[in-house]
């Protein structure tokens, strides 16, 4: 193990602590939006971090206090994210708190159309070198864990993107005839129940008596909101940004501007009982 010199710690050499290797099924393009996506850390990533506060930010990286779960010590750290295009990097340093003068490296390389190999260089200060396996072996983990939940959220926003922009062109009529669904009270116990529908997914609920029906993909950055519960205030939260829309008119609860795209409505036959999906009332 040998110590390096940093600009981020003027206090202690930083040890190399051994690599991380994967191929990831998405392009560099996709992960440099990843990884100027500072949102989504406390939502994503809820196993590791706690709380994010953006401090700065710019095309090319950002600076934020970042506070890690309990599990993980519950410590806060300031940290920075620096893209580096031309050579195809960016790295994570720890400017303050927990872990003062790490320097995390990740080194981008496509392999083929929508396929790049990741290589991430762990150099942390004060490791000795019994200790030095341990350390390493904690970070591949963690990288792991993270690479994992990246690695599906960026899959599915590439699938999600591929079906909007081909989708007006297979389905240029935006109205539906309607969609059985059964009697009403079936209906109700396969709730919640998710529907797609030329290519767009709906999830129908119940909420406080009624049965309601709300798009699952949320405007943003095309979270899955079907995977979200509903709130006490009837709200689903995206669980890649913690963005979250009333289920009843898909407004944003949080002041966004934003709002779930429209969607049809649950109808039901007060002669038979029979429900259908329907979009003109």
């Amino acid at each position: 193990m040998t110590p390096r010199t940093s600009l981020a710690s003027q206090a202690e050499p930083l040890f190399y602590t051994g690599p991380y290797l994967r191929v990831i099924g998405t392009s560099v393009e996709r992960i440099w939006e990843n990884v100027l996506d500072w949102e989504h850390l406390p939502y994503l990533h809820e196993d590791s971090f706690a709380s994010v506060r953006l401090l700065a930010s710019s095309a090319d990286g950002w600076r934020a206090l970042v506070t890690n779960v309990a599990s993980l010590g519950g410590t806060e750290s300031e940290l920075e994210v620096t893209i580096d295009r031309a050579d195809a990097s960016y790295v994570t340093r720890t400017l303050a708190g927990a872990g003062f003068g790490t320097e995390i490296t990740t080194k981008l390389t496509p392999t083929g159309p929508g396929i790049t190999r990741i290589e991430v260089e762990f150099l942390v200060p004060g490791v000795s070198q019994e200790h030095a396996d341990l350390v390493g072996v904690f970070y591949r983990r963690l990288y792991a864990r993270l690479w994992d939940q990246d690695e599906a959220m960026m899959v599915e926003r590439d699938r999600v993107l591929a079906l909007a922009g081909t989708r007006k062109q297979r389905f240029p009529d935006e109205r539906r005839t309607p969609v059985p669904l059964g009697s009403v009270a079936e209906l109700r116990g396969r709730l919640p129940l998710l529907i797609e529908v030329a290519e767009r997914v709906y999830r129908i609920v119940e909420v406080d008596g009624r049965i309601l029906v709300h798009a699952a993909v949320c405007p943003h950055m095309g979270g899955p909101l079907h995977r979200a519960e509903i709130d006490g205030q009837g709200c689903v939260r995206c669980p890649w940004h913690g963005y979250r829309f009333e289920v009843t008119t898909g407004r944003s609860a949080d002041g966004r501007k934003l709002r779930l795209a429209s969607s049809p409505h649950v109808d039901v036959d007060s002669s038979t009982g029979e429900a259908s999906l329907c979009w003109q009332r």
